[in-house]
Parts: structure tokens; C-alpha cells; sequence
């Protein structure tokens, strides 16, 4: 016995550890604080003397596969050219467009995007948040090697946005958490028309046709009923190569087969209460069969059907997006800002955002008050618009002081921002495209710090003076 004492203590303590981690997991800011910590470590790998060779070499590695003969070995190389960088930012946060695609989904059929009373002011707030940055950015570049990257400080991460809004807790409305919440997916819809429209590459029409055939005979397969994961699965596949070669960028074959996915379930309720009703009967006509303890075999039987049934009771697109959903918040997000913001240092004025060369323009004077002012200027100035014309509602228990430190987390741009940036300045030398590059990274970060910053101070200061004013 005094052997297994310790054994116990290790397993109780193993046990203890995995719920830690998950309630831990289950925190809403702890994706952000994840991601921000992935930023930390690649930035720190990319320009320590003895990891950054190393790391640089790791992402540019190439992946292939081998068709071996006894005769001789045949190497394919698919996608052309894919490196470790590529297969994350082509290929895997294809996944994480298929969730947000998913989501968008999900908001629009029964979320805060669902009707036009509740859609109207996000999606327009939204609309501002994009056009003003574009504005600001496109204002400074105007005609240098950067005008290209205009889309990048659009975006915002609602990761970060929530991760702040959770540490603020109750210093800030119900109302307005909600607001900013379908304002970010309303963005993210958005941003994801700017990728597919702006930053894809020259259009191959026949392979596109053939991608659309496919996306044809898909809706064919929804509207007639079918319901097995599998043709979904190998027509995403087909969608993404031909998405992939046709020029349009690959992870908005994502997008696209979120929104074919069924959202209907096999078994209405009626259905399920019938088959759930009838197999729990079951389990009791089989009880104590052969002496077997509990359950024995045809119970376990019955047991796996009642699992099949709940299972099927879940439409599609919500198992997949509750499948997924860990492995892209915990896995992809963080592996992609591993591979992408570890930006090399060798220029100081990447940090300097009041740079400006006549050729190049500045990156960073773009994002960084492009995120910073734009994003709350213009979701604050089109929020006022539609709500003066009565196009929408000031959200609950909420004043324009409130709304308008709210609006200033809308200036966390991250995830999407640096995917832009991954795409921009293209056709322009190599040298010059990593350099522009680099510095609109590191202005994504800034510009995000410091937004998220000062909109955690002046929603503190608000609340602190409307909790003053009201005590008076």
C-alpha cells in the first residue's frame, strides 16, 4: 500500500491539473493573453543570435511528398512551392476562415445579425471602422510603393477585443459588449470581401468556373437533404486547390463552404423524443440480461444509438464549428502569429510611425493611426449618422463617452491585420516587399497595443465619472 500512495497522489494530481488547465482554457481572455505570448516568443526567436537562423530556416523549409517505385522515386511538391510558412498561412488558417465563416453564419440566422433592427448599427459601425483607416492609410501613401496596403489596418480581432472586455467585467455595458461583438464579426465579413477582392492574385476563369460548378452541385447536395459530413469534407478540399490555383486567395474557399454547410439537423424534436423514448425502454427490458453488470450488450447497444441520435439531433455546421473551434483558438491562431510575427529587427524605423520616405510612404504612420484614430472615428461617426437618422439604436444604458471608449478596442487589429499584411505589396522587389512588410507587422502590434490600451483607460475613466455623476 505505501507504494501506491504515491502512484495516487500523481494520478489525483494529474487529474487536478487537466480541470485546471481547462476552466483556465474556458477564460475569455486567455486566448489573447496566448496570442500575445506566441508574439513575445517569435519576436524573441527571430532576433536572439543562436534562434533566429534557425527559425527563419524552419518556416522557409519545404514540404514534399514522395512516390516511391522499386525502380525510382518520384517527388511532387503540392501546393508548388509550399514551405512551413505557406501550409500555416494557406492552408490552416483556411480552417480558421471556416470558422469565422461558420460564425457569421451562425450570427446572421439567429445571433446579433439576425434581423435588421439588431444588424443595422454593428454592420454600419462596422462599415466606418473599415473606411476610415482605408482613408487615413490610403491619405499617407498616396502614391508610394505602400498605397497597396491600405486593407491592413481594417481589421479587427475580436480575440483581444473580448480578452479586454472581460478583465474590464462590469465597467462596461451588456449592451455595448454585445455591440462590439457583432461589430467585430461584421468586420471580419467585411475583411474577408477585402481579401477575396483586392488581394487575390491574377484570375484563372476556367479553374474558377470549375470551382463554382462545385460550389453548384454542393447547394445541390444541401437543398436535396443530405446530411454525412463526407461529400462537405471532399468538396471543401476540391473548392480550396481550385480556389488555390485559380488566384484567388485559398482560405476563401474557407469562407465559402462555411455557408453550404447544413445548418438543419436529422431528427426534429418530435424524432428524437420518439427514438430517445423508445431505446431508454429498451435499456430497461434488457436490464440484469445473462447476469452481465451494467451495461451489457445489448444495452451498450442501445446506448451507442441514443449517442447517434443526440448526435444527429445537432445540425452540422454547429458540431463542426464546436469541433473546431479549440483546435483554431488554441492551435492555429497561436501557431500563426508564431510563424508570422517574428519580425527581424534590422531597422529602427519600423518603430518610428512618424518615418516617411518620398518612395516607399509609411507603413506604420498608416496602421498605426490608421488602428489607433481611424477605427474609432469611424465607427463613432457612422454609429451617430445612423442613430441621428434613426437608421439605428443607441445601444442600453450606454452614452456616446461609453460607446466611444468601446470603439477605441475596435483599433486591435492583429490576426487579420497581419494576414493582410502577409498579402500586400506584391509585384514590388523582394527587398522592398519583406522591408514594407516587417514594418506594417510591427505598426499592427503597436497600433493594437495602444489602442486596446487607451480604450481600457478611457472606458476605466468613463465609468469612474458616470459612477460619480450618478452618486451625486
Amino acid at each position: 500500500m505505501a507504494k501506491l500512495i504515491p502512484v495516487y497522489t500523481w494520478n489525483k494530481s494529474v487529474i487536478n491539473f487537466n480541470r485546471r488547465s481547462d476552466r483556465l482554457a474556458k477564460q475569455p481572455w486567455f486566448q489573447g493573453v496566448l496570442l500575445m505570448g506566441c508574439v513575445v516568443v517569435a519576436m524573441l526567436l527571430a532576433n536572439l543570435p543562436f534562434t533566429k537562423h534557425l527559425y527563419h530556416a524552419v518556416l522557409e523549409t519545404h514540404l514534399q511528398m514522395h512516390l516511391a517505385s522499386p525502380d525510382s522515386t518520384v517527388d511532387l511538391l503540392f501546393p508548388r512551392d509550399l514551405t512551413i510558412e505557406k501550409f500555416i498561412n494557406d492552408i490552416l488558417m483556411v480552417i480558421f476562415f471556416f470558422t469565422v465563416g461558420l460564425e457569421i453564419r451562425r450570427e446572421v440566422a439567429h445571433g446579433e445579425l439576425s434581423s435588421a433592427r439588431k444588424a443595422l448599427l454593428p454592420v454600419i459601425a462596422a462599415f466606418g471602422g473599415v473606411v476610415a483607416p482605408a482613408v487615413i492609410y490610403a491619405v499617407i501613401n498616396h502614391g508610394t510603393a505602400a498605397a497597396s496596403g491600405w486593407g491592413i489596418p481594417t481589421a479587427t480581432d475580436i480575440a483581444f477585443a473580448v480578452c479586454i472586455l472581460s478583465v474590464l467585467d462590469k465597467k462596461v455595458p451588456i449592451s455595448l459588449k454585445v455591440f462590439l461583438t457583432a461589430l467585430a464579426i461584421a468586420d471580419d465579413l467585411i475583411a474577408i470581401l477585402v481579401v477575396a477582392i483586392f488581394y487575390g492574385g491574377d484570375i484563372n476563369l476556367p479553374l474558377l468556373g470549375i470551382a463554382l460548378i462545385i460550389i453548384g452541385f454542393t447547394l445541390a447536395l444541401r437543398k436535396m437533404g443530405e446530411k454525412h459530413m463526407f461529400p462537405y469534407i471532399f468538396m471543401a478540399v476540391l473548392v480550396w486547390a481550385l480556389f488555390y490555383y485559380s488566384g484567388i486567395h485559398a482560405t476563401m474557399s474557407g469562407v465559402v463552404m462555411a455557408f453550404l454547410i447544413p445548418s438543419t439537423s436529422r431528427y426534429n424534436k418530435a424524432q428524437y423524443l420518439r427514438k430517445r423514448n423508445y431505446y431508454i425502454a429498451r435499456l430497461d427490458e434488457y436490464d440484469g440480461l445473462d447476469n452481465e453488470p451494467f451495461p451489457n450488450g445489448p444495452q451498450k447497444h442501445c446506448l451507442r444509438k441514443l449517442e447517434s441520435i443526440a448526435h444527429g439531433t445537432m445540425d452540422m455546421s454547429y458540431r463542426v464549428e464546436h469541433a473546431l473551434t479549440p483546435w483554431v483558438n488554441f492551435l492555429i491562431m497561436p501557431v500563426f502569429a508564431l510563424a508570422n510575427a517574428g519580425v527581424e529587427i534590422t531597422d529602427p524605423s519600423y518603430f518610428n510611425v512618424f518615418s516617411y520616405d518620398p518612395a516607399l510612404g509609411s507603413v506604420s504612420m498608416g496602421i498605426f493611426f490608421g488602428l489607433l484614430l481611424g477605427k474609432p472615428l469611424g465607427i463613432t461617426l457612422f454609429s451617430w449618422i445612423a442613430i441621428k437618422l434613426k437608421v439605428g439604436e443607441m445601444p442600453e444604458h450606454s452614452s456616446w463617452k461609453m460607446f466611444f471608449a468601446v470603439a477605441c478596442l475596435g483599433g486591435i487589429g492583429f490576426t487579420m491585420s497581419i494576414f493582410v499584411d502577409t498579402l500586400s505589396f506584391g509585384g514590388l522587389l523582394p527587398d522592398v516587399t519583406e522591408h514594407l512588410r516587417n514594418a506594417g507587422k510591427i505598426a499592427v502590434l503597436m497600433g493594437s497595443i495602444c489602442a486596446g490600451a487607451l480604450g481600457s483607460l478611457l472606458i476605466t475613466l468613463v465609468n469612474k465619472l458616470e459612477k460619480q455623476k450618478s452618486e451625486e
